[in-house]
């Protein structure tokens, strides 16, 4: 991959596609992973207002202090940067605890996490008129559908959805990305627990682009057990969460009916 140009290439996108739609600059939630970090890293190199939140909910030490990193290292590289830090948990507390306690299971609460995250995310947006800009992947938003609808998936432009995560990681060596970020272990920071994406999906990101490049090509070879199990994994998560990724079903009405 010609890393610096496909930089070079979203930066302009991005600029390009702000200067349309009449906004100020990019919002963004920033993690403590790769994926956010690049991703604001991009927006800032538009030189145009980025605003970079941080918004942990019960999130551990080690991902807040990476967040929390990433965004001095942000202003100390570009002076178009600010950054705010939002403790959501006692907001979050305040949601789980107007539920009824029968739907207060794990992942509904994980998914009610990034959901306030975006909610968050779009008033600052909405206040200072900026673009919301997504951190997904292209695995995770067009391979197994890994994001929160009306979470991480709610944004208004997708810089680096095109990229695999080995490419993001490409592009976080190029960019200058933290060391403690570009070393992390990939979560979503959803669960208390501090598990995985891997432990979550079954296959590490590396095997699920395989997969993906493996169901493109039109002739295939014979596969070792764990090559078929990770095939396996990624059919199932494809299927499971291409809700996410389809447009939102419209019930078209016969203008016979209309009318």
């Amino acid at each position: 991959m010609k890393t610096k140009k496909v930089i070079d290439y979203i930066v302009q996108w991005l600029d390009n596609y702000l200067v349309k739609s009449g906004l100020t600059g990019f919002a963004i939630g920033v993690s403590g992973g790769i994926d956010s970090a690049v991703t604001s890293c991009l927006c800032a190199k538009t030189r145009k207002p980025v605003l970079a939140l941080n918004m942990p909910i019960y999130q551990a030490k080690n991902q807040v202090s990476r967040s929390c990193a990433h965004n001095e290292w942000l202003k100390k590289n570009f002076n178009n940067v600010k950054s705010t830090d939002l403790e959501l948990s006692p907001v979050f507390d305040q949601i789980k605890n107007s539920f009824p306690h029968h739907i207060q299971d794990g992942m509904t609460m994980a998914n009610t996490r990034s959901r306030l995250r975006m909610l968050t995310l779009y008033a600052f947006a909405s206040s200072h008129k900026m673009l919301v800009a997504g951190t997904g992947n292209k695995i995770e938003d067009f391979g197994v559908g890994f994001y929160t609808k009306y979470g991480d998936g709610g944004v208004d432009i997708s810089p680096i959805a095109d990229l695999t995560k080995t490419q993001v990681y490409a592009l976080g060596k190029d960019l200058g990305i933290i060391e403690d970020i570009m070393t992390a272990t990939p979560t979503d920071g959803l669960w208390e627990d501090e598990r995985t994406d891997e432990n979550q999906i079954g296959a590490s990101y590396e095997e699920l682009e395989w997969a993906m490049q493996y169901l493109d090509t039109s002739q295939k070879g014979p596969l070792n057990p764990r090559q078929k199990k990770v095939v396996s994994i990624y059919k199932q998560f494809h299927i499971a969460n291409k809700h996410k990724m389809d447009p939102i079903p419209v019930c078209r009405i016969p203008q016979s009916l209309k009318y």
